[in-house]
């Protein structure tokens, strides 16, 4: 059954937490409750008395366990992303808060920002732009996207966006999950992921966006991707701790796969001379691929419909289950 919490009074004390460079939004100042703005240095001092925290900043979530001895009063945390690993420590399940996250407002983002990077491997637009940068005229053909098939390892919102973008264009499209199963609406299959060195084989494309559990924690290992087909890319948009990072430059630099495609890495930020860097076939963006340059009013504006919901005692969006770590369907 989901946690609501009881009904807030006047004086209950909303802390939100946001890196520097978010910019505070006049909604959240401007709601008829005490708000406190904290950041990751000054969040101990703030939270005491909170009974709501609001939280953008993952420097802060990460330190988040280490302050709840001073947080006996927090009846609801809301993150302000997708992934609530950072959630999952027992010292906060402890508390007995409701706990929710951003679940839906990255999901179409995410899915186009994997729909453009496997256009672009297939259309080998990077090499292009290499002749273009050399001013060389050489033809060369390409591949298709359509036709091709792709394991989607996270069968929540985010995979299912991912899988539906991806059909629409002619990729067939199975998952990999806690338990097989069949008869699902957006997979032709899903998989165990904890058997997915089985599986993986059959795939042009290994798309991970697994939430990071004690399950999912280096899942994708040398293992896994010796099991892959050559051909294959690996994605990883979810966690980077989901695959062993050393095993991956391995296997790219053995041409083990043909490259990977990743928004999240093992160590974040990626040090600048981590070999991952300069391994063959890899394309690296900076932990983006949900954010749009207006993600910070869309997150904003969700807490406010679930604010509203605290307010008047009603069914909270989005509930967390900070014991398993993911979200509840």
């Amino acid at each position: 059954m989901t946690q609501t919490p009881q009904k807030p009074t006047p004086e209950t004390v909303l802390t939100i937490v946001q890196d520097p460079q978010l910019q505070r939004s006049p909604r959240l100042a401007g709601l008829s409750t005490e708000v406190r703005w904290a950041h990751a240095d000054n969040l101990a001092a703030l939270l005491p008395g909170t009974e709501v925290l609001f939280i953008r900043s993952p420097r802060a979530a990460r330190e988040l366990p280490e302050l709840v001895d001073t947080a006996g009063g927090l009846r609801w945390i809301h993150t302000g992303s997708a992934g609530v690993d950072h959630l999952g420590d027992p010292r906060i399940a402890a508390l007995g808060a409701a706990v929710t996250n951003a679940r839906g407002v990255f999901d179409e983002p995410m899915a186009e920002w994997v729909l453009s990077h496997l256009f672009a491997h297939v259309k080998e637009h990077a090499r292009f732009a290499r002749q273009q940068a050399a001013h060389e005229w050489a033809y060369r053909p390409t591949g298709m996207l359509a036709g091709t098939s792709a394991l989607i390892v996270g069968v929540g919102s985010i995979g299912r966006a991912i899988a539906r973008a991806l059909r629409a264009v002619g990729v067939s499209c199975s998952g990999a999950g806690t338990h097989a199963r069949a008869g699902d609406a957006e997979f032709e299959t899903i998989v165990d992921s904890a058997r997915l060195a089985e599986h993986v084989g059959a795939y042009d494309w290994i798309i991970d966006i697994a939430p990071l559990t004690g399950a999912t924690r280096g899942l994708i290992d040398s293992r896994v991707l010796e099991a892959c087909a050559p051909h294959a890319v690996l994605v990883n948009l979810g966690r980077g701790a989901s695959v062993v990072t050393d095993d991956l430059v391995g296997a790219l630099e053995a041409g083990t796969i043909a490259g990977a495609i990743l928004d999240v890495t093992d160590p974040e930020p990626l040090p600048a001379d981590h070999p991952l860097w300069d391994a063959p076939g890899i394309v690296i963006t900076p932990h983006m691929s949900g954010d749009l340059r207006d993600s910070e009013e869309r997150v904003n504006d969700q807490f406010i419909e679930n604010w509203e919901r605290f307010q008047t005692g009603g069914e909270l969006l989005n509930p967390v289950d900070v014991a398993r770590g993911y979200a509840r369907a």
